[in-house]
């Protein structure tokens, strides 16, 4: 059982420490997540602690104690989050035991073209910015969309990035990973970023660059398909920031990706084989963006455009046709100091989403149009109570509209003490393939796949209560939740269903309804000068309403532990152990699938070498467990032991 593994043990001391009262050290950033600014909740300045929701932020030297590839590694172990398969050996953030297509990823608060979409096991929104051009990770749990329309049903991640300053600065990282040669897998990763003043105290500029590798890793069982796809990447990024005075900023934004992802697929039928199948896709974001501080309030728009191509090829077979979308977005708030009490948040947004593929119609595009309007009001009663309601109307060209509410309680209680909780609504507008009612496609040679142009949103009402506690070395956040979801959006098949030999013919429609409610619970202690220990634990009880089961691929239990140690000021060495818990599964063909739960220890280190040198190394899967190889069902595929090291130069 889960509670008598060592990961649980090590987690559960975490909440138990006494505080200490020996002196800070360096590691004390770390016992005060709760002191750390977020934006991302309300749209204005708060502290995790006193923001309304349940938010952690990680800032960019946590970022660079171990090996973060993507956005994915970035937030696993955080409270509420797990890894979730998605298909073709790519991993998903699910949050709080829903889809992965329920968060919303933001870059510098302006929203990506969520590619799921339009794109099938797409993980392409997770390569936007490398670890060395973001200044942080704000993450909000629970539902968003009374802020951030459609899609923010699970909450939003938004990667900060660091931004011009007076003087020039920069950074640049090598790092690399490798396993036994057979495992497949080794990995490189470099980049780049600089950032300063043209025209002092007028003009900056900032730019990074990333290019990163991976070679494809045969299964074990099956050495003519790949258990993880090889992976070439290159991402860069460019900003112009204009300063005209001390109150306004305006950001001129370029940033550009290439993508190639490779695998080996097995080919069913009388006679199995396998083919390969290469995706290349490009993708582009460019932005406008006004920030202005005034007299009564502030203020900030935007205009920008984001576009992702993919391509497909294979050796056998017939390739998939091109596929683009298109995402253009103009949008704008306004906060306002009404009084001492008032903060009064007014905003709208424009939003058109098109798409290119043969398959959606006979036209082989379509497009959608969203409009949407936005209040909050941030109330302060007194310095202990607080409350936050806000609305957001979604105006939709094919579904009609859609309300999203939203009110949160904060009490400050004293002795470093926060209780808080809310209620909200949020929803997930169908997809344009879904939409159509002429988009027909035959998956995987079982049953052909028809849009319906009478769904309607997918929705859900979340409740949560929350508590938190900052000490001068220590730091405690729990939560427990409930979400309820209606109107999921599923394929149902209508005709030839189970006839062996036939193809069946299924349709999407609003049918399914499911709820999860758990709780989760995060905690850092600083232990004298020198010993610092963090931890999280989730637990989500994720069921299917309509067919009275456990959703799939949810895991009950997900826990996270690290303990670090720096015996010099120029050392830190550091001890991770993840668990997640065991999951179940419904196959097409034969009984429910049990899949097993396992753990994961990690090592690392870092050297600072000099004011600018730092130096890095470790191992990852210490024990080598493989739970998709001790389980051929297991969602997504966790590398082996696997040794890396780094250098980081700061200038």
């Amino acid at each position: 059982m889960f509670v008598r593994t060592p990961l649980a043990i090590a987690t559960a001391l975490v909440l138990l420490l006494p505080a200490p009262t020996r002196a800070e050290s360096a590691n004390q950033a770390d016992s005060r997540q709760l002191d750390r600014i977020i934006v991302t909740a309300t749209r204005s300045t708060q502290t995790v602690a006193g923001v309304p929701a349940s938010a952690s932020v990680i800032a960019h030297e946590e970022l660079q104690q171990y090996p973060v590839l993507d956005m994915a590694d970035a937030l696993r172990g955080l409270p509420g989050v797990s890894l979730q398969g998605i298909g073709q050996a790519r991993r998903g953030i699910s949050v709080r035991g829903l889809d992965p297509a329920y968060t919303v990823t933001l870059v510098d608060g302006l929203r990506v073209n969520s590619s799921g979409n339009v794109m099938a096991h797409s993980d392409f929104d997770f390569g936007w910015v490398p670890v060395e051009a973001i200044e942080r990770i704000e993450f909000v749990r629970g539902p968003m969309s009374s802020l951030y329309g459609s899609d923010a049903l699970g909450g939003v991640v938004n990667l900060i990035t660091r931004s011009a300053t007076d003087e020039w600065h920069g950074s640049g990282s090598l790092n690399a990973g490798w396993r036994k040669p057979e495992a497949g897998g080794d990995w490189w990763q470099a980049a780049a970023y600089a950032a300063g003043p043209l025209v002092q105290d007028k003009l900056g500029f900032s730019v990074f660059a990333e290019s990163r590798s991976q070679d494809k890793g045969f299964d074990a069982f099956n050495p003519a398909i790949t258990r993880f796809e090889g992976r070439k990447a290159r991402t860069g990024s460019a900003v112009l920031s204009w300063t005209p005075d001390a109150r306004q900023r305006v950001d001129l934004r370029m940033l550009a990706g290439k993508d190639l992802r490779n695998r080996h697929v097995a080919l069913t039928g009388p006679r199995p084989s396998s083919y390969e199948t290469l995706d290349t896709l490009h993708r582009r974001l460019y932005a406008l963006s006004h920030r202005g501080e005034w007299g009564w309030g502030q203020s900030q728009f935007h205009v920008m455009r984001a576009t992702l191509d993919k391509d497909n090829w294979r050796s056998q077979g017939i390739a998939q046709g091109r596929q683009k979308m298109r995402d253009d977005n103009i949008g704008g708030h306004a906060g306002l100091d009404l009084g001492s009490q008032h903060h009064l948040t007014l905003g709208g947004e424009w939003r058109r989403e098109a798409i290119e593929d043969v398959l959606v119609n006979r036209q082989g595009r379509d497009q959608s149009v969203q409009r949407a309007l936005f209040w909050q009001d941030e109330i302060r009663f007194n310095p202990e109570w607080s409350l936050v309601i806000g609305s957001r109307y979604d105006q939709h060209d094919r579904f009609g509209s859609h309300h999203s509410p939203r009110a949160y309680l904060t009490h400050a209680l004293g002795h470093g003490w926060t209780l808080k909780g809310g209620a909200g609504r949020g929803f997930r507008a169908p997809a344009l393939k879904q939409m159509s009612a002429e988009y027909t496609a035959t998956i995987a040679g079982a049953f052909v796949l028809h849009g319906n142009p009478d769904l309607q949103p997918e929705t859900s009402t979340s409740y949560e209560l929350a508590a938190n506690w900052q000490g001068t070395h220590a730091h405690m956040d729990m939560a427990v939740f409930d979400n309820r979801l209606d109107n999921l959006i599923q394929s149902v098949c209508i005709a030839k269903c189970n006839l062996r030999g036939q193809l069946a013919t299924r349709t999407y429609q609003n049918v399914e309804r499911a709820r999860t409610r758990g709780f989760e619970i995060s905690a850092g202690q600083q232990i004298g000068s020198d010993w610092h220990i963090g931890g999280s634990y989730t637990y989500v009880d994720a069921r299917d309403i309509s067919q009275q089961r456990k959703l799939r691929l949810r895991p009950h239990h997900n826990a996270s532990v690290r303990l670090g140690w720096q015996p010099h000021e120029t050392l830190t060495l550091a001890l991770r152990g993840e668990y997640i818990g065991r999951q179940v599964d419904y196959p097409t063909r034969g009984p429910l699938l049990e899949i097993p739960g396992g753990t994961r220890w990690h090592l690392d280190a870092r050297w600072q070498a000099s004011p600018t040198l730092a130096v890095r190394g470790g191992i990852e899967n210490i024990s080598n467990a493989r739970q998709n190889l001790s389980d051929l069902a297991y969602p997504y595929p966790e590398f082996g032991r696997t040794f890396h090291i780094g250098l980081n130069l700061a200038f």
